[in-house]
């Protein structure tokens, strides 16, 4: 049956002219291996099957990128022009009666996309909450778990009108629910604009003066010190700082590079030349305390993606480990294995807290503020608008323009009339 409709597939791209002519055996080729692995995997989705098939590519070194991308577009034909749309699902989820079920098969497709684990509690939190709202809602029964755009919408209403949440946190809900319906429920949400939206206004960042930075920095010592220095000497965001492995630190041209940062991108940024000597001495303390784990049967440090597959050795190698580890093991909580994290960031928080407290500065202070303040501070010493973009990550220099309207407050303002009287 399999193979005679790879040979109509065939036929069919040689009279649609989609692909040449030499190339359509290829397509084939990864059509067979895809149904063939299809068929071992059926407990998944037609999309979760596609990306753990292409992972399954990415991993054999005999399988260049350009093949991939040639497998992932063989897929596609077959399915959604050979096959009409969509034939070739292996489940229909439309309708699922098991909440935990639902949660189990969310938390599946997001790890199989590669997702942060904060984002996968996110996610399932935001599901939750609108599942539980639709239960206690007279909406709609819940036995057949039939949802639809409507009750996103009703559930996006009822937190901009009742629960008065800000704009960014209702768009961090909608982002959570629409993974929900088209990675998971296998369908498209309908048209929003009814939907009511939470306002956002221009909100210009809260900065802190170099000489409040001073203040600030005289209550804190040790990590957390070091730490916040280089979210504000290298314009860094606190996971940023966290995340970074030995690798990533360049003391010879005095770079710091940011793998995998917002919006999946890599950037470099500055090294402060006035704490590489207190930097490279927190080091060599790290470096006793891997040795100290190794020699203890552990040492091993989590992997993006699938690398740790890829290179076994490597998670216990030097230049992976993290540059901030946690002073405390802990139980991965994907893979259960004992491992050092990296600290954690409620812990440089607090220590920001207190030292703000202390410094007695009368503002709404957060990590944060130490990368606006950056980003400010170089503005006012005369460094390129492009470039700071560039040191921030910025996608668009209309973001980074928002530091302009901070400088302004900065400046000499006009004299108060009521000065003159």
């Amino acid at each position: 049956m399999q193979n005679t409709l790879l040979q109509k597939f065939q036929e069919f791209l040689g009279a649609s002219n989609i692909v040449q002519k030499k190339y359509i055996s290829y397509y084939a080729h990864w059509s067979s291996k895809f149904l063939s692995f299809s068929n071992k995997n059926k407990e998944l989705n037609h999309d979760l099957q596609v990306l753990k098939f292409l992972d399954h590519l990415k991993l054999n070194d005999n399988v260049a990128d350009w093949q991939i991308r040639q497998a992932h577009d063989a897929i596609r034909l077959y399915f959604n022009h050979f096959k009409n749309s969509g034939e070739g699902n292996i489940q229909n989820s439309n309708c699922i009666d098991d909440i935990d079920g639902l949660i189990d098969k969310m938390r599946q497709a997001i790890r199989i996309r590669h997702y942060s684990y904060r984002t996968e509690k996110t996610y399932i939190d935001w599901v939750n909450r609108f599942l539980r709202y639709i239960k206690d809602t007279d909406i709609k029964k819940t036995d057949d778990f039939s949802l639809d755009s409507d009750d996103v919408k009703n559930y996006l209403t009822y937190l901009a009108l009742k629960r008065k949440v800000s704009a960014s946190t209702q768009n961090q809900a909608f982002n959570a629910l629409l993974f929900l319906f088209r990675y998971v429920l296998n369908k498209e949400l309908s048209d929003l604009t009814s939907t009511v939206r939470a306002k956002r206004g221009r909100r210009l960042p809260v900065v802190l003066s170099v000489e409040e930075v001073k203040d600030v920095f005289k209550h804190l010592k040790g990590t957390n010190l070091l730490i916040l220095q280089l979210l504000y000497g290298a314009g860094l965001r606190l996971m940023e700082v966290l995340r970074l492995r030995i690798k990533d630190i360049d003391f010879g041209s005095d770079l710091l590079f940011v793998r995998d940062g917002k919006g999946g991108k890599d950037r470099s940024t500055v090294l402060p030349d006035s704490i590489k000597e207190t930097l490279k001495h927190h080091l060599n303390k790290v470096r006793l305390l891997h040795n100290k784990d190794l020699e203890s049967g552990y040492g091993e440090v989590c992997l993006p993606d699938a690398l740790e597959r890829k290179y076994p050795k490597a998670p216990k190698e030097w230049h992976w480990q993290y540059v901030f580890p946690s002073p405390k093991l802990s139980a991965d909580p994907i893979s259960k294995k004992i491992r050092r994290h990296h600290v954690y960031e409620t812990t440089v928080q607090r220590a920001l807290k207190l030292a703000v407290k202390k410094a007695v500065i009368p503002k709404h202070v957060s990590v944060h503020t130490l990368r606006h303040s950056f980003a400010t501070h170089l503005l006012m010493s005369g460094v390129n608008i492009r470039e700071i973009q560039q040191l921030l990550g910025h996608k668009h220099v209309e973001t980074t323009m928002i530091y302009t309207h901070v400088l302004r407050d900065f400046s000499k303002v006009p004299q108060s009339p009521l000065d003159v009287l």
